[in-house]
């Protein structure tokens, strides 16, 4: 593992983890001695992406995440363009609402507005949203660049439930569909007891940037809700991809 890759590492289980974590537990958790991560923590400290409590000695996220945050977005404004979006179709449904964007890491989930309802999915902001057992994913795929479709239906494919889809012939069939109808459903793929909908939000060049996605308990899911959800997040997906770049050609994207 690259020195940078390990930087990152222990700023993915500063951000994942509690407020402030010990050296002790850090060095552990990523399975460094605990030279090599105290080393690390300095040069991140120094970039101010880490910050050190002055009285627990114990680590947290810096600052210097968020003006990098605030630079990417200051580029490229995925989020201001999406967030009203995603809290007017929370709104509107009652439901959890939750907003994903594609890296080389993965589909990454980046917002999330929860239901107020007791019963309610839950879903962690910084999840990596598995791309063959998540709704977010399989409507990714379906308008996803070839390369990463192939990539995923390469495999491999860990089961999360007993209803995760499990080969590629499947995984290809939901893909097509999704294709076809504009939309996804997951059907407790990831998490038993969860029914969700989801579209990719197109970039300018008719490819999925990423997802956006309805998640209700399965319980008070019924067929016409799938339906009519399907049709908001549709929507919705489409809004946000007209906020960023305008308005798509129906037909580009039909060929691509």
């Amino acid at each position: 593992m690259s020195t940078v890759a390990k930087a990152i590492s222990l700023l993915e289980m500063l951000g994942s983890g509690a407020p402030e974590t010990a050296l002790a537990d850090l060095a552990k958790g990523a399975g460094f001695d605990k030279a090599t991560t105290r080393r690390l923590l300095v040069s991140l400290i120094a970039q101010g992406l880490v910050e050190q409590d002055e009285t627990t000695r114990r680590y947290r996220l810096g600052a210097g995440l968020t003006r990098l945050a605030l630079m990417r977005e200051a580029q490229f404004p995925f989020l201001r363009m999406a967030v009203p979006v995603v809290e007017a179709l929370a709104e509107e449904t009652g439901e959890t609402v939750h907003l994903s964007e594609y890296s080389k890491r993965g589909l990454l989930s980046i917002h999330v507005v929860e239901s107020a309802k007791a019963n309610r999915v839950s879903v962690s902001p910084g999840q990596v949203l598995p791309m063959h057992a998540t709704a977010s994913g399989i409507a990714f795929l379906a308008f996803a660049e070839e390369r990463v479709r192939a990539d995923i239906l390469a495999g491999p494919m860990p089961a999360f439930t007993p209803f995760t889809i499990g080969d590629a012939t499947a995984l290809a069939e939901h893909i097509a569909a999704a294709r076809a109808r504009g939309h996804s459903i997951g059907a407790q793929g990831f998490e038993e007891g969860v029914m969700s909908v989801a579209a990719p939000i197109l970039g300018a060049d008719g490819h999925a940037i990423g997802a956006i996605a309805i998640a209700a308990p399965r319980v008070r899911t019924q067929k016409s809700d799938i339906e009519r959800l399907g049709g908001d997040v549709i929507a919705a997906a489409r809004n946000i991809g007209e906020r960023l770049f305008g308005r798509h050609d129906p037909a580009r994207q039909k060929r691509a």
